[in-house]
């Protein structure tokens, strides 16, 4: 596309006209805004739905139509492997090796679970540290969990904000946080983007850090998956955890995701709460007691898959696959660089990028607070058929999906605002 950008509908259009990927926006259902689609900018909170979805549901129905029972060992996609299908196009995603991740739960389930088996408080290290303004639920796993291992939460719990004055954590703050807390720190868990400022952490800087003082690094990467690519396994990161109803379009309550390091996965004595699914697929109708887990990340599968919470998922990945998510990557650090630049048109305003402004740092959201009128605006842009997300006190975000978002939907946007003031 041309250089630099230009606040004009000329600009964007001509921007569209040279995507290669603008043609993934027709392979989504939009919601409706007087018979026309709306632009939609909250992917952040759940994904629109792919078109192919319905004939994915549809063969898995039919199967269960057709075979009943026999659908776990027949059909187009036998039910007894189904979370065995998403692996190869996860792992490319987020820098792993198949045996690191696997699909079961959702998100919070899924967290409780990794840390049970990754926190284990003792010898004088009991300490969990995260960001503070966290996601209300991930505040809600680890103050249940160090009250389930007997600790009090206001001892036990370190939450790391921002300086005075500023929106965003300083990744050697956090480094220079975890050294000071070098004797007592269990555990290191931090979203990976913070769903409020949409400020991106540096995952390896944080991950390096906690092993030297030998500490576990875990994530939420559910504002992540999907949206910027990552390196897991070479991050030497512990284990993640993310939802798929997000830039994953895997639908509402969709199933979550898991990443377990190989060093973990490949060990059976890892801890980790047992079930039938998990159990060596060898052994498991011989019936018999004792739990011998797989030796990969699908060790930590409890119940049986969850075909119909999966198939959504399955469905949106092979567009991903189709993509590449290191191109979404590159057309989403341009709509939203172009965004911010158009924002920038408006000096008149009185609000406030607090995202930061480094692509590095950042995924496919600004968050804009507005010192005045922020629901007044949220509401107008409802009105004209923006979709966007309304947080307290008076923060827009606005979150421009490399999928199906296009350069003249960030104009639109950038229109209606400056016809605010």
């Amino acid at each position: 596309m041309s250089v630099p950008f230009t606040p004009s509908l000329e600009f964007a259009k001509e921007a569209d006209s040279t995507d290669e990927l603008a043609y993934l926006k027709q392979a989504f259902h939009f919601p409706k805004h007087q018979g026309k689609d709306t632009i939609y900018f909250c992917g952040n909170s759940l994904g629109l739905q792919p078109k192919n979805v319905t004939q994915a549901v549809q063969t898995e129905l039919t199967s269960w139509q057709e075979l009943a029972v026999g659908g776990y060992f027949g059909g187009k996609n036998p039910w007894l492997y189904y979370q065995e299908y998403l692996k190869p196009s996860l792992a490319r995603m987020m820098g792993c090796r198949e045996t690191e991740v696997t699909v079961m739960n959702a998100l919070t389930v899924n967290l409780h679970l990794l840390m049970l088996s990754f926190y284990r408080p003792g010898n004088g290290r009991f300490k969990i540290m995260m960001e503070a303004g966290a996601f209300p639920s991930d505040q809600y796993a680890v103050e249940t969990l160090v009250k389930h291992f007997g600790y009090d939460p206001e001892t036990a719990i370190i939450e790391i904000a921002p300086r005075d004055g500023e929106k965003t954590l300083r990744t050697a703050d956090i480094i220079k946080s975890i050294e000071e807390q070098k004797d007592s720190l269990a555990m290191v868990l931090f979203g990976g983007i913070n769903y409020y400022t949409g400020q991106f952490f540096d995952l390896k800087a944080i991950t390096k850090a906690a092993h030297k003082v030998h500490a576990i690094a875990g994530f939420d990467l559910a504002h992540v998956a999907g949206n910027i690519p990552l390196q897991l396994h070479d991050w030497d990161i512990d284990f993640a955890a993310w939802c798929s109803y997000k830039y994953l379009n895997g639908g509402p309550g969709a199933i979550g995701g898991v990443f377990i390091h190989d060093r973990f996965a490949e060990n059976m004595d890892t801890p980790r709460l047992g079930g039938w699914w998990g159990n060596d697929e060898k052994l498991r109708f011989k019936m018999e007691k004792g739990f011998i887990p797989k030796s990969n990340a699908s060790g930590w599968n409890i119940s049986t898959a969850q075909v119909f919470n999966t198939v959504c998922l399955q469905a949106s990945l092979t567009l991903f696959d189709e993509a590449g998510i290191e191109k979404l990557r590159a057309k989403s650090i341009l709509l939203t660089g172009y965004l911010e630049y158009l924002l920038h048109q408006l000096p008149d305003l009185r609000f406030e990028i607090i995202t930061p402004t480094e692509p590095e740092s950042r995924g496919a959201q600004l968050s804009l607070y507005f010192m005045d009128k922020g629901k007044e605006i949220h509401d107008k842009m409802i009105a004209n058929g923006i979709i966007v997300d309304y947080r307290e006190p008076g923060v827009i975000r606005v979150a421009p999906a490399p999928m199906y978002c296009s350069f003249e939907d960030v104009y639109q946007f950038y229109k209606i605002l400056k016809g605010q003031f």
